[in-house]
């Protein structure tokens, strides 16, 4: 995942509280086990002498979040000041509760929805219903070309003369003209950081291809079409949105694919930009080496890190080799990720085809120096 995603949590203040459930919704009795669980969770955080103020705190996102449809697991991030991050993830989780001082996200990492930044046009002839998701907030907009009429009228068959036809499709295209000038305004827009990711375009063919044609090369080539229907053909929103996870889902694995074929061929080769084990990849970590950090079952490990949570490393032996103090000793698999996103690097949960020595592994930016 995009470490711009976890930035947050870096300025953030410890303690840290992570609770992940499974918040499926396909049965009758679901509000009641949702009741169950997170009474079970605040019980587990009470025990833990969380601060009750944040437990409420909690409790609040829980109910104030919309409920899923089928089977859906939910993630929570509070710091000490509030809640941080409550959202779904792709598939149930088991109960996970912690109070640490540093956040748990590799539940998320395996499981969370990664949304672009895109522009969603619903286009036709007459225009485009455009909405833009920026940072997981949403804004929409209509864009009406003013070009009419769009439709033939009724019993104009003579062609030659007063053929209505050309003006039919002169006032076709200046719509989708007007929507595509729009689109490039919203994507070179200076508020939209770091950039656009995707343009997902729904409509019929025609619309469809007529605005792909009309719009600059560099947002063309970001354009996805969504095979959902027309513009107010009455189909159901959910389903654009089904299209769009289901797109995100399709990137979001072929990069988990793509990073480990990388670390396979690094390794194969013996480039020295692959490593794997917690002693290499602290190091990596600690040289600010780590381009994607692959993460799988590291199970209870543990590293060692200095008073700032700037050095990390396997044992205190080798922390010192690096001139750091031992301060603090966490949990491996929450002070790697942390790590990897506060330098930068991309993070992806590893997948079932590759086997990792003590369940972690990085593709570098460079090799290690020697010293690692």
């Amino acid at each position: 995942m995009d470490p711009e995603r976890f930035r947050q949590l870096l300025t953030a203040r410890a303690p840290f509280i992570s609770v992940y459930f499974d918040d499926s919704h396909d049965t009758a009795d679901a509000g009641d086990k949702l009741a169950l669980t997170w009474r079970e969770v605040c019980e587990q955080l009470t025990r833990d002498n969380a601060e009750k103020r944040i437990i409420d705190e909690l409790e609040r996102a829980v109910t104030d979040l919309r409920a899923p449809v089928g089977k859906s697991g939910r993630a929570l991030i509070a710091d000490a000041d509030g809640v941080i991050l409550n959202e779904h993830l792709q598939a149930p989780t088991a109960t996970a509760v912690r109070l640490s001082r540093l956040p748990y996200i590799v539940p998320i990492i395996e499981r969370g929805y990664e949304y672009p930044n895109y522009v969603l046009a619903e286009v036709d002839q007459t225009g485009a219903d455009i909405t833009v998701n920026v940072g997981a907030t949403l804004r929409s907009e209509t864009v009406d070309g003013g070009g009419h009429p769009v439709h033939k009228a009724a019993g104009a068959e003579t062609p030659g003369y007063g053929d209505p036809q050309p003006h039919v499709e002169e006032a076709a295209r200046k719509n989708v003209r007007a929507v595509a000038d729009r689109l490039t305004e919203v994507a070179d827009a200076p508020g939209l950081h770091p950039g656009l990711d995707m343009v997902f375009v729904v409509g019929e063919v025609q619309s469809r291809s007529a605005l792909l044609e009309a719009l600059p090369k560099r947002i063309a080539e970001l354009a996805v079409e969504l095979p959902v229907g027309a513009r107010h053909d009455g189909h159901d929103l959910s389903e654009v949105q089904d299209a769009i996870e289901a797109e995100c889902l399709r990137r979001q694995l072929a990069g988990i694919e793509a990073a480990v074929q990388r670390f396979t061929a690094e390794s194969g080769r013996g480039s020295g930009l692959a490593v794997e084990g917690l002693a290499a990849v602290c190091a990596g970590l600690s040289q600010g080496a780590v381009e994607t950090l692959i993460i799988g079952d590291i199970g209870d490990a543990t590293v060692v890190a200095d008073a700032d949570l700037t050095v990390t490393a396997a044992d205190p032996d080798i922390l010192s080799e690096y001139g750091a103090a031992p301060a603090h000793t966490l949990r491996a698999d929450e002070a790697l990720p942390m790590g990897a996103i506060a330098t930068g690097a991309t993070v992806v949960g590893a997948d079932e085809t590759i086997r990792l020595a003590d369940g972690v592994a990085a593709v570098l930016r460079y090799p290690l120096t020697a010293s690692a």
